[in-house]
């Protein structure tokens, strides 16, 4: 289970690491059952990745997979080509999703948006790290 206490550290290394490569983010921490948390839009972090960041903490937390590598399985041929577009559209298949783990067991999931894939996915990995 992650408490607020835990989210909020959460997104403190993630807004630490986004500040290091100077790129405003938008971050979002869910529970298990995909819930949001918290959240926290960094100064001038753009409006459209508040729902983007929501929802690859969503999807990571759906699927326990990083949404990097759902992406990377979703391409036209591969065995989860379309899953975009389930969920109503919430499904997110770019970088920046991560589920997080505590002995061994999904308790929830980051979500980070408002750079590159690379961007996204680094200051996620950031914040889990600090689970």
């Amino acid at each position: 289970m992650i408490q607020l206490a835990d989210a909020r550290r959460m997104i403190a290394a993630a807004e630490k690491k986004a500040e290091e490569i100077k790129q405003p983010m938008n971050i979002a921490i869910v529970d298990e059952g995909g819930n949001l948390i918290a959240f926290e839009r960094m100064e001038n972090a753009w409006l459209g990745s508040i729902d983007i960041a929501q929802k690859k903490a969503w999807t990571s937390r759906a699927f326990d997979i990083t949404t990097k590598d759902l992406g990377a399985n979703s391409q036209s041929g591969d065995q989860f080509f379309g899953i975009h577009a389930s969920n109503n559209g919430k499904v997110m298949i770019f970088a920046g999703g991560i589920p997080l783990k505590r002995d061994g067991k999904v308790v929830g999931a980051i979500g980070v948006s408002g750079g590159s894939g690379v961007q996204d996915h680094s200051v996620a990995e950031a914040g889990a790290a600090a689970l």
